[in-house]
């Protein structure tokens, strides 16, 4: 029997050998239908951080109270996070071994490291984000130096916008809201060079931004009353012009924030001052001398080829403009066409024409071009122009407006000799035969806007009336498309020249009156002021 039995299991054995059961087919099946578990994650964390981390998990639980203490004593035995009872065994190990000074493990006393990691991470997160903004408005704001539009990562894209330039106009919301004046902003101003603002105000303070980043620079104190106007001299900007109604006009030293000059002469309240735009030949503009020292506040004079301008010119409510010599500090011209309050001025640089055979009437435009001008108006509603230059002879009068004329503006440009051609412009029928560079906009009292020719003895070539209130400040747009203005109805109004209308208004622009605009000739930037004691900076689509 014991054989019989011993012979059948050998035999089974070879036919299981021979012939697999299938049970082995459905094992099979079976495993391949359960998961393998993942894989351990490798930590990243280094031992001190390990620690740290640790500790922090220990503390939160004790912190909790106890009904989380048997978890926190499972998870420092699990962990081996210091208690306060191993703490004090080490602290005696240590004393007893003569190492007191010894440094263990980094205790839980510490303070809520958990929590204090906890609540970092979504503040360092929404820091990211706001960095990530910063960067993607400031590749659109310098997107013009690389000629085209620009991503947020600062790589240009010119496909962003197809079939589409950049208009450089302004558009909500204000890119920075600047606040440090006291009472009304009068004036605001752009360096032509720095990424510079200057602003006036009723308190007596001149004050410098970085327009870019929307920082507070510095505050100019000399007026004892309102400053009702400033300016920056062309080229370098090295010196900045204001004017006030303490009967005085000053100049400053840019670099070195100091006042250089003070000029008196007006019998009532300065309203305006401007640099005067040099003629074209000037031999001043043509040196190239290193730094002298005549441009400290001693009362030395000031160098011409540093300022960029011999001259600057001011209004004033005594009726009268006049011409200061910036070397001698006197007045060297005074006008006494007005009859009453003289508000505004605008100046315009001159510009050498080229071409060939020009005809009459364009032999005659390109000489008023190859002028500098300067044009002022006020309460007697009427518009004078003169020749900036030689005997400030008077160009032309512009007469239309039906109250005070409170703004002027030429084409937004360099105050420098620059060349080009007087050709006509096409950005307009009622102006077909007339170049930009002689464009010149008015703001008034009345609630218009004017555009004025001052080529063949000046001429309105069209008014907008979308304004519901004064028109405080105007400007003729670089690009000679356009005319942007601000008045007390709060708004900021984009005009289209070539289609004679109000192509953009941005409602509420100031929580208040709108008193003044500033735009830079080349780079993307536009400032306004307003009654509201702030100066806000926009950007340029």
């Amino acid at each position: 029997m014991h054989r019989t039995i011993a012979g059948w299991r050998q035999d089974k054995d070879r036919t299981a050998e021979v012939n697999p059961q299938p049970r082995l087919k459905t094992q099979k099946i079976v495993n391949d239908d359960v998961k393998e578990p993942p894989p351990t994650q490798t930590m990243v964390l280094t031992e001190r951080q390990r620690s740290d981390l640790h500790a922090g998990i220990y503390e939160y639980l004790l912190s909790r109270g106890s009904d989380y203490a048997v978890a926190a004593e499972a998870f420092a035995a699990a962990s081996g996070v210091a208690t306060e009872d191993t703490k004090d065994d080490d602290k005696n190990n240590n004393i007893e071994n003569g190492d007191d000074k010894k440094k263990t493990r980094r205790s839980t006393g510490g303070g809520p490291i958990l929590e204090k990691k906890w609540t970092a991470v979504p503040r360092l997160q929404r820091r990211v984000l706001e960095l990530e903004r910063q960067v993607a408005t400031n590749a659109r704001l310098h997107a013009h130096r690389t000629g085209g539009a620009a991503d947020g990562d600062g790589s240009t894209n010119n496909t962003m916008m197809p079939g589409r330039e950049r208009r450089m106009l302004p558009r909500p919301p204000a890119m920075h809201t600047l606040q440090s004046h006291s009472a009304v902003v009068t004036s605001v101003t752009l360096h032509p060079v720095y990424t510079m603002a200057a602003s006036a105000s009723e308190d007596g303070k001149i004050i410098l931004w970085d327009h870019e980043s929307g920082e507070y620079l510095r505050t100019l104190r000399g007026h004892t009353n309102v400053v009702t106007s400033v300016d920056f001299s062309p080229g370098q900007g090295k010196f900045l012009a204001s004017s006030s109604t303490d009967l005085s006009i000053k100049i400053w030293d840019v670099k070195e924030f100091t006042c250089v000059r003070t000029l008196r002469g007006h019998d009532h309240t300065i309203s305006c001052v401007k640099f005067v735009p040099p003629p074209i030949g000037a031999l001043f503009l043509e040196k190239q001398q290193q730094k002298t020292n005549t441009n400290e506040a001693t009362g030395g004079g000031i160098d011409p080829s540093e300022a960029g301008s011999k001259f600057i010119v001011t209004a004033s409510r005594d009726a009268t403009v006049k011409f200061w010599d910036l070397e001698t500090g006197f007045c060297d011209h005074t006008i006494s066409d007005h009859s009453d309050w003289v508000r505004c001025i605008a100046v315009r640089g001159a510009k050498s024409t080229i071409g060939g055979s020009k005809g009459k009437e364009q032999e005659e435009q390109a000489s008023s071009s190859s002028l500098a001008l300067v044009a002022t108006s006020g309460n007697d509603r009427t518009i004078y122009v003169y020749d900036a230059n030689d005997k400030r002879t008077k160009v032309c009068e512009l007469r239309g407006h039906d109250h005070v004329v409170e703004a002027l503006s030429f084409l937004c440009s360099s105050l420098l000799p620059q060349k080009g051609s007087a050709a006509p412009s096409k950005s307009s029928s009622a102006a077909s035969t007339t170049s930009t560079w002689d464009y010149l906009a008015s703001g008034s009292r009345d609630r218009t806007v004017r555009l004025w020719t001052v080529a063949n003895g000046g001429s309105c070539l069209m008014t907008f009336r979308a304004h519901e209130n004064w028109v405080r400040g105007v400007l003729v747009h670089p690009s000679g498309n356009h005319i942007i203005s601000c008045g007390d109805d709060r708004s900021i109004r984009v005009y289209d020249i070539k289609s004679n209308r109000c192509m953009r208004t941005m409602e509420d622009a100031h929580p208040h009156f709108v008193t003044s605009l500033s735009m830079h000739p080349t780079l993307p930037i536009m400032v306004s002021g307003g009654v509201d004691h702030t100066v806000k900076c926009w950007q340029l689509d």
